[in-house]
C-alpha cells in the first residue's frame, strides 16, 4: 500500500469513528489544501467531500486556483465570500499596530465557516498543515490550526510536493509560491525568512541529533521558533486546585 492509500486509509478510519460521513476541507489554491483534499476524496469518494473557497479581500488566484483543484478532483465546492464579515469585524474592534492582530483574523473566520459547513453535513475538517509548518508554529492558532485531522502532518513540506506530483494535481498549484494569503504580496517564505527546503533540512538535523552542518545562525532561528511556538501544539495548560 502506497502512501497516498495508507492516508486515506486513516482517514476513513476516523471518519468511521466519528460517525461522520465525510469530509469539508478549505481551498486555498495552495499545494497543501490541494493535498489534503485529494486524500479526503481517496478516502470517502467525491461525493463525500465539500471544498469550501473563502475569499478574503485575496487575489483573484486563490479563488480561480481552488475551484481548478475542486474541478480536478470532482468535487463540490462552495464559496463563502469573508469580506463583509472580515470588515465588520475589524470596524468593531479597537484599533492596532500590529499587522498580524488584523490578518489573523482571516483564518479564523474561515475556520468558523468550515465548522458550519462540517455541522451542516455531519463532516469532518480536514487540516492542511504539515509537518514543517507545525514544527515551527506557522500556522494560527484557532485559525488554520483548528481542524479535526490533519493527513500531512508527519509530511515535510517537501514530502508534500512530492505527494502532489504523485496524486497528479495541477503543476500550477504545486509551483505556485506557498502564501497563506494573508496580505497582498505576503508568502510563507518570506514572512519565515527561511525556505521551506532549507528549513526541512535544519529540522531534519535536529531530529538526528547532528546539526555540525547548520550555520549557527540558522540553528538559532529555527530552535527560536520551535520554542515560542510550543504553547500552540498544546492544549491550553489546567492550574489544577487541590
Amino acid at each position: 500500500m502506497d502512501l497516498a492509500d495508507r492516508i486515506a486509509a486513516w482517514l476513513r478510519e476516523h471518519a468511521d469513528a466519528a460517525g461522520a460521513e465525510g469530509f469539508v476541507i478549505g481551498l486555498s489554491g495552495g499545494v497543501d489544501s490541494a493535498v489534503a483534499a485529494a486524500l479526503g476524496t481517496r478516502a470517502v469518494g467525491p461525493e463525500h467531500m465539500l471544498a469550501a473557497l473563502m475569499p478574503c479581500h485575496s487575489l483573484p488566484d486563490d479563488l480561480r486556483l481552488g475551484r481548478l483543484v475542486a474541478e480536478t478532483l470532482g468535487i463540490p465546492a462552495v464559496t463563502v465570500d469573508l469580506s463583509a464579515a472580515y470588515d465588520a469585524l475589524i470596524a468593531a474592534l479597537p484599533p492596532s499596530d500590529h499587522p498580524l492582530a488584523a490578518a489573523n483574523i482571516k483564518p479564523r473566520l474561515r475556520m468558523t465557516t468550515l465548522y458550519y459547513l462540517a455541522q451542516a453535513h455531519n463532516y469532518l475538517v480536514l487540516g492542511s498543515g504539515n509537518q514543517t509548518e507545525l514544527a515551527v508554529g506557522y500556522f494560527t492558532k484557532y485559525g488554520d490550526g483548528g481542524v479535526d485531522l490533519l493527513p500531512l502532518g508527519s509530511l515535510n513540506k517537501t514530502e508534500v510536493w512530492a505527494l502532489a506530483r504523485v496524486l497528479g494535481l495541477p503543476d500550477e498549484v504545486i509551483e505556485r509560491p506557498p502564501s497563506a494569503g494573508l496580505w497582498p504580496g505576503q508568502t510563507d517564505e518570506g514572512e519565515m525568512g527561511i525556505t521551506y527546503r532549507e528549513l526541512d533540512h535544519v529540522l531534519a538535523a535536529i531530529e538526528a541529533g547532528d546539526t555540525a552542518a547548520i550555520a549557527p545562525a540558522t540553528l538559532q532561528k529555527v530552535q527560536g521558533m520551535i520554542a515560542c511556538s510550543a504553547h500552540k501544539r498544546a492544549m491550553p495548560p489546567v492550574f489544577q486546585h487541590e
